[in-house]
This record gives C-alpha cells, sequence and structure tokens, in this order.
C-alpha cells in the first residue's frame, strides 16, 4: 500500500485504471475475486458490461493483482485492436496482432508464421513448488474489436477463432478471458463451446450499488493528505443517482436511480479534487454543495469530448451538439433511441457515432440484429439539451466569426433563434448581429444593413442601448465600407447618443472622421480615450492594413 502522499490524485477521470494503481482501486473487491477465480477453473470466461461500466479497471486494477505468480502463468493482457493495423499482411492478422501483444519484444514477421498452439509450445513449461503445472492465463480487453471488424477479414476472423479453439485444446493450461461490451455478446455465442471447450462461463458487470460507489469514493483517499466524511460522499453520490423524468404528458417527476455509472463517479470525483482549495484536509458536505456542482461538471465532460471528437474527425463541434440534441432527446426530455444506418447514424457519419460510444456519451444494444444507440445515461440529457440553448449557440457563433466561418456561424444563430422561447426577443436581435456580420463578409452589404436595422429596433424595444449602438455602429462601418463617410458618422453618430461610452463607437467615429479629411475632430476623439486604446486606433488609422 502506498504512503500517504498529499500529490496522489486518488481518481483518474474518464481513464481506466492501471495494474500499478490497484491500491486506489475500490468497490470491485467481489467481482475482482470471483473473476480471478473463474479466469483459473475455466477454459473461457467472458466478462461483459455496458461501456464504461469499468471492465478494463476491473482487469487490471483488480484482477490482476489478485493472481499469484507461483500458482499462474500470465500472458500480458492483449487488445487486439491496438495491434491489428501494424500486423503484417503475410500471415493472418489477428493472430499476428495476439502473438505481437504477447511477444512485443519480437518483430510481428517472425510471427507472421505461428499459430497461437506453436507460440505456446515454444514458452517453458510454468509448475508450482510442487512441481505441477499452473494455468496458462491469457486475456483479451476489448475483444468486441475481433467481432465487429471489417467485413474483409470475414475469413481470417474464423481463423483465429479457430486457432483459439484449437490452442485451449492442445494446450489444458490455457484458460482465456474476453472482455467486450455487452451488445456485442451475442456474436461470442457460436464460439463459446469451441474455445472453452466445454469448461466456459460468462461473468456479467454491472454498474456500482450505492454502498460499492461509497467505497470508491472515501477509500481512495486513504492514500493522500485528504479525508471526505460520510455525508459529503452520500452527497455526490444522491447527485449522481437522481434525474428528472418526464413523462408523455409532458409532466416532470424526481427519481432515484439503484445504480451508479462508474465512468461518470470518476468524472465527478476528479474535478470536485481538482476544485477544492490547497489547504483543504477534510472534504465536507459544505465542500461537496460549494465545489462539487455534478451538472457543469457533466456539461463541462460533454463538451470536452465533443469537442475531441470534432477536432479528430475535423467536423464543426457545433453540428454534432445539434445533431445529440435532435436526435437524442424527445420532445418531452427524455432520452430517444436510433438505430445504425449502413454509412450514417440519422445524417451523422458512422465513424463519429463509434467515436462518441468509445468516450461513453452513447451507448449501444444489438436488437435482432439491429445496432441502436441512446445517450449512455439519462444524466446526461441536461447537459445535452443545455449545450443546444439560445445562449450557447450564440457564444458558438461569434467564436464561429472570430474563426471567420461564416457559414458555420450563421447556422449557429440560425439555432439559437430556432431554439428560443417565443418571448425571447433579445436572441433574435443578437442573431440578427450575427447575420449581418456573416452578410457583410460575404459582400452583401444590403442584406447586412437590413440586419443591423431589424437588431436596432428590437434592442431599442427592451431598452438595451449597448445593443444599440453596437447595431448602428456596425451600420456606420458598411456605409464607411462602401466609401460614404457622411453616412457613417451620421449613424455612429446615433449609436454614441444611445451609449456615449462605447469605446468601440467612439474608435468608429475616429476612423470615419479620419476619412471623412477632419482629422482634427477625429483627434479629439482619440484623445478621449484610454492611452493604449488611443495608440492602438493611431497606429490602425496611419496603417489600415
Amino acid at each position: 500500500m502506498p504512503e500517504t502522499d498529499q500529490q496522489t490524485h486518488p481518481y483518474v477521470g474518464l481513464r481506466p485504471y492501471r495494474r500499478e494503481e490497484s491500491a486506489l482501486f475500490y468497490g470491485r473487491d467481489r467481482e475482482a475475486r470471483e473473476v480471478a477465480t473463474l479466469w483459473q477453473a475455466t477454459g473461457l470466461i467472458v466478462l461483459y458490461g455496458a461501456s464504461g461500466v469499468g471492465k478494463t479497471s476491473l482487469l487490471h486494477a483488480g484482477v490482476l493483482p489478485l493472481l499469484e505468480p507461483e500458482r499462474t502463468d500470465l500472458l500480458p493482457v492483449a487488445r487486439i485492436g491496438g495491434h491489428l493495423a501494424s500486423a503484417e499482411s503475410a500471415g493472418n492478422p489477428y493472430v499476428v496482432a495476439l502473438l505481437s501483444a504477447w511477444a512485443p519484444q519480437l518483430d510481428p514477421r517472425q510471427l507472421s508464421s505461428m499459430t497461437i498452439s506453436d507460440f505456446l509450445e515454444l514458452r517453458p513449461e510454468h509448475t508450482d513448488l510442487y512441481g505441477d503445472p499452473v494455468p496458462t492465463l491469457a486475456a483479451i480487453d476489448q475483444a468486441e474489436e475481433i467481432f465487429h471488424g471489417s467485413p474483409l477479414l470475414e475469413k481470417e476472423r474464423k481463423a483465429f477463432l479457430d486457432q483459439l479453439a484449437d490452442a485451449v485444446r492442445r494446450h489444458p493450461a490455457l484458460h482465456v478471458l474476453l472482455s467486450l461490451r455487452e451488445e456485442y455478446l451475442f456474436l461470442v455465442l457460436p464460439h463459446e463451446r469451441l474455445i472453452g471447450q466445454g469448461s466456459r462461463t460468462r461473468f456479467h458487470l454491472r454498474a456500482l450499488t450505492p454502498d460499492k460507489a461509497e467505497d470508491a469514493v472515501r477509500k481512495p483517499l486513504r492514500h493522500t493528505a485528504r479525508t471526505i466524511t460520510r455525508a459529503a460522499a452520500d452527497l455526490l453520490i444522491a447527485e449522481l443517482r437522481t434525474v428528472d423524468f418526464v413523462n408523455e404528458l409532458g409532466e416532470t417527476s424526481t427519481i432515484e436511480l439503484d445504480t451508479v455509472e462508474p465512468i461518470q463517479l470518476q468524472v465527478v470525483c476528479s474535478a470536485l479534487w481538482a476544485s477544492l482549495p490547497p489547504l483543504v484536509t477534510e472534504i465536507t458536505e459544505d465542500h461537496a454543495r460549494l465545489y462539487a456542482k455534478v451538472e457543469e461538471f457533466l456539461f463541462e465532460f460533454y463538451k470536452r469530448t465533443i469537442s475531441e471528437v470534432a477536432r479528430e474527425h475535423r467536423v464543426p463541434s457545433n453540428e454534432i451538439r445539434i445533431w445529440m440534441r435532435n436526435v437524442f432527446i424527445t420532445e418531452h426530455g427524455t432520452r430517444n433511441a436510433v438505430y445504425e444506418g449502413l454509412r450514417t447514424t440519422q445524417g451523422m457519419p458512422n465513424e463519429i457515432v463509434h467515436a462518441l460510444e468509445e468516450r461513453h456519451l452513447l451507448r449501444a444494444e444489438q436488437r435482432l440484429g439491429i445496432r441502436w444507440y441512446e445517450l449512455t445515461h439519462d444524466r446526461l440529457i441536461g447537459p445535452v439539451s443545455r449545450s443546444d440553448s439560445p445562449e450557447s449557440s450564440l457564444r458558438e457563433a461569434r467564436l464561429a466569426l472570430e474563426e471567420q466561418d461564416w457559414e458555420g456561424a450563421g447556422r449557429l444563430a440560425d439555432a439559437a433563434v430556432r431554439a428560443a422561447d417565443a418571448g425571447a426577443t433579445w436572441v433574435r436581435a443578437e442573431a440578427a448581429e450575427i447575420f449581418a456580420s456573416v452578410a457583410a463578409a460575404r459582400g452583401e452589404i444590403h442584406v447586412a444593413r437590413k440586419y443591423c436595422e431589424e437588431a436596432a429596433g428590437i434592442f431599442a424595444e427592451r431598452q438595451r442601448f449597448d445593443g444599440v449602438a453596437r447595431a448602428l455602429t456596425t451600420d456606420g462601418l458598411l456605409w464607411l465600407a462602401q466609401g460614404d463617410s457622411t453616412r457613417a458618422i451620421e449613424r455612429i453618430s446615433a449609436a454614441l447618443n444611445w451609449a456615449p461610452n462605447d469605446l468601440s463607437a467612439q474608435v468608429a467615429l475616429a476612423r470615419a472622421l479620419m476619412a471623412s479629411d477632419t482629422p482634427k475632430a477625429a483627434d479629439a476623439i482619440i484623445s478621449g480615450l484610454p492611452s493604449d486604446l488611443a495608440q492602438q486606433t493611431l497606429e490602425k488609422l496611419r496603417d489600415p492594413t
């Protein structure tokens, strides 16, 4: 057990626990013991569960540390997908990928002519203190990568499974563990009898019960300089178990779930740990209320995940967010399930949908041979809905303007208008400002001017004087861009009548006055600006480029 360390981070967040972090892994004692026992006793054990339930963590940080080196011959945990891309085409890519995981020091080309049995026969026999052979334990994590691979490799996949079954038959000491997501379990069933050679079992890993979730929250802190009270831990768990449910009539009720999703528990606990002031040594219920903002943590997790997927696949993040909101949340605010198409799912490329599943935003399920997707948990309904709020869309639209993504900015502003309540006219006004900038960038000056007039009118009705000033200033700059400095001065001066202290309007007026050959008037405006802004304005006027 590691000594108490002030620098130790007791929670791992989104990634799985590693074997060396077993001392921080709590809440799965029973499951770890059962899987370890079954693995050593049977030819095949299939460990399955939902995405994000903690199968990889259980295997590495829970099961492996329980295996005694004197009584087991443990092969390195393999992941076929991690080696499949580098496997040489000279041999079966699945076989080469497995053997490369077992012997990473060897060149894959050396392994391309071997079968699984060939490899095992070359290994020295392992025996216990009494000279009896010990079980050889082989685990394949994320084994769904075998069964849900390319159709072009169907022949190689079948040959690989046959080789694995033959290896178990020829080497009775070989015990195989396949860990995979539960929606792929049906693909393993036809092969269980052959691989297990009559000795097979399954283990369904489920979400954490409240008491086990409490262990996962409190016990890792034993190795840090902090503690957490039971009341604080219970508050965190209660937050994650509580969801709002909307029925078909639109009536909202609050329900408490029986389990806690491990992935969400890690997200919240990691964020809480990072948010605490350095001098806190005991995390109390007050700390949990003040710093553990579950909805905020899940919202940040959602936004960060969408951004990562969007960046990897070179798709605007707003498109994914809008798709998530429209596809996976019903009009009553409940989860919706949709089926996977051949290349797209409800208009989104399947590779992006798979990436969202890998990052635990979506969960897949097989129904009558068809793959269906839904949000992993009801707790994500709020973050997904919130990310498509008018405020969020407008904020993203302004960022798109900064990046000169005119099409994206216009689409986001339009999404904000569609998501707004009927009385939220301010949304239409701010969207009109964005539409004006997009139209101006496209050279549609008359269209841009109409949007400026619309925005100014709505802002005036709502007595948003700053908004009126912005719209009139933009209109003035449009006139200035067309070479009409007189109309520009007129519009920008009107803006300053609404908001006399608006610095952007003052700078714009100085530009218009300078363009109208009245530099003294421009200098008078500039001299009233803050010194740094005045200097920047002078430099821009001297060098407009």
